[in-house]
């Protein structure tokens, strides 16, 4: 049996080679499309009562005043006008991010389930086949939690280098619960899911993390200061295609990943079977 580390590497470069198939290249464009429009409308509705109430809140909160006060000693008042946009974008990034990855996982996952299994996998028969519902409780669960870690943990977010990793760790957990149910809903047995979460959790908890890091990169195109604002659209279009790229990668490398597995597992099944299932955290 080959090392876990020999097993994430052989699945991820798998998984980057299957992202130049037109086939996968086609299907980052229908999330990517649906995510545009509806971060458009979002922004239609909201964006101003959004920065109007950043705005007060910005001149209503004690360290908000010191804030503008610093900008004014720096004679950068001028910039008092986009901190309030600034914030607003800051506060919706990982709002795109959980939609490009719920997006993703449910309309471009069941393509890539069957793209791998038909090339790699034509022997692996589904024995279960998850209601639509069960993927969408599980991710719609899954997401609340990260969001409420996430708002819980921004004051942390202040301390050097934590708002980068913590953020990631975050997005990797998220990753983690979304990619394994999907990709095996239609696949493996709830039992089988459940072995193998437990048995490779510590294998795609790392996956997931490293998923969460390449999410955090597309906001790099928003570091571009009071310029972003002004080139929004195209920035928001190329983020959005950038965080459906990082996403269908990560599911493809689960896909990889735990298609392997499941079928070792099934070759193996009287001795893999005998192990009890931990309680998938």
């Amino acid at each position: 049996m080959l090392p876990a580390v020999t097993r994430v590497a052989d699945a991820f470069w798998r998984a980057l080679a299957y992202c130049a198939f037109p086939r996968v290249i086609w299907l980052t464009l229908l999330p990517l499309v649906l995510s545009v429009v509806s971060a458009a409308v979002m922004g239609y509705f909201f964006w101003q009562p959004a920065v109007a109430a950043i705005q007060h809140g910005l001149v209503a909160w004690e360290w908000g005043q010191r804030f503008l006060g610093m900008l004014d000693q720096w004679g950068s008042s001028s910039l008092r006008a986009v901190v309030a946009p600034l914030v607003v974008v800051a506060l919706s990034l990982p709002v795109l991010v959980v939609l490009s990855l719920l997006l993703v996982a449910g309309l471009a996952m069941p393509s890539l389930v069957e793209l791998v299994r038909a090339r790699r996998f034509p022997l692996l028969r589904s024995r279960h086949h998850s209601p639509w519902w069960h993927s969408a409780v599980w991710s719609i669960w899954s997401t609340l939690v990260a969001l409420a870690l996430l708002l819980a943990s921004l004051p942390l977010w202040l301390i050097p280098t934590v708002g980068w990793w913590l953020p990631s760790l975050i997005w990797g957990w998220l990753t983690y619960r979304v990619m394994c149910f999907d990709a095996l809903a239609d696949l493996a047995t709830p039992e089988e899911r459940t072995l193998l979460m437990a048995r490779h959790r510590g294998a795609l908890l790392a996956m997931g993390v490293v998923c969460g890091c390449l999410g955090m990169a597309p906001a790099a195109v928003w570091a571009l200061g009071a310029l972003s604002l002004v080139l929004a659209p195209l920035l928001l279009a190329v983020s959005m295609w950038a965080y459906t790229l990082v996403f269908v990668l990560s599911s493809l490398w689960f896909l990889h990943y735990l298609l392997a597995a499941l079928q070792t597992l099934r070759a193996n099944e009287p001795d893999a079977m005998a192990i009890p299932a931990e309680e998938v955290s």
